[in-house]
């Protein structure tokens, strides 16, 4: 005989769904992550890195699009490891320090990033990597299957919850230690491990 698990009311799902949906909010400029993060290579090209100023060097960088461009400084390029080795750093962040300096200060900050792509899907990432902690609860993690852990988490709305995972939160690393993930990676997997949790089903 099967027995249902007591499910949170539909409504609660679907307001956590379109919360999802929402952009992520940033407070650093590009002009600020260009200074904090990017000069320490891009002032003096290090790294065979691009100097900010060096029209050429950026010109010939961006003819594939500035979305291009900053998909490679998300994910990681050539000597430039992903997020600028900083993965609390969110994917709008990056495509702001990126405008900053391909238009040589001039430009205004996106208002969003350059639209992620991805070749891993949400179930795939939870299973393969998210599992060895939501599991059985390691460090305190919050358990897939038990919506029970997931509620108190989503006090602040589905956003908030999913902003934690990109910024690290307590034995949880930044992006759960995979800087080369995207902002859109990290949200489907989190939707993904609430959902699972809310709508599970014991089998007995």
């Amino acid at each position: 005989m099967k027995t249902t698990s007591s499910l949170p009311s539909v409504s609660m799902l679907v307001l956590c769904l379109v919360a999802g949906s929402a952009a992520f909010g940033a407070d650093k400029t590009g002009r600020e992550v260009v200074e904090q993060v990017c000069a320490k290579c891009h002032a003096s090209g290090a790294n065979n890195a691009p100097r900010i100023g060096d029209v050429k060097a950026w010109t010939d960088r961006a003819k594939k699009g500035l979305s291009k461009l900053t998909e490679g400084a998300i994910q990681g390029i050539g000597q430039m490891p992903a997020h600028g080795g900083q993965a609390q750093l969110t994917d709008l962040e990056m495509s702001r320090a990126v405008a900053f300096m391909v238009s040589f200060g001039k430009a205004v900050d996106p208002k969003k990033p350059y639209a992620s792509p991805t070749s891993v899907t949400a179930e795939q990432l939870v299973q393969n990597h998210c599992t060895n902690c939501h599991g059985d609860g390691k460090n305190g993690a919050p358990r897939i299957n038990t919506f029970a852990d997931w509620k108190p988490r989503l006090a602040k709305g589905l956003p908030a919850l999913v902003s934690s995972a990109i910024q690290g939160h307590k034995a949880m690393p930044a992006r759960s230690g995979m800087a080369g993930l995207s902002d859109t990676d990290m949200r489907n997997a989190v939707t993904y491990l609430v959902v699972q949790s809310a709508t599970y089903v014991p089998k007995l």
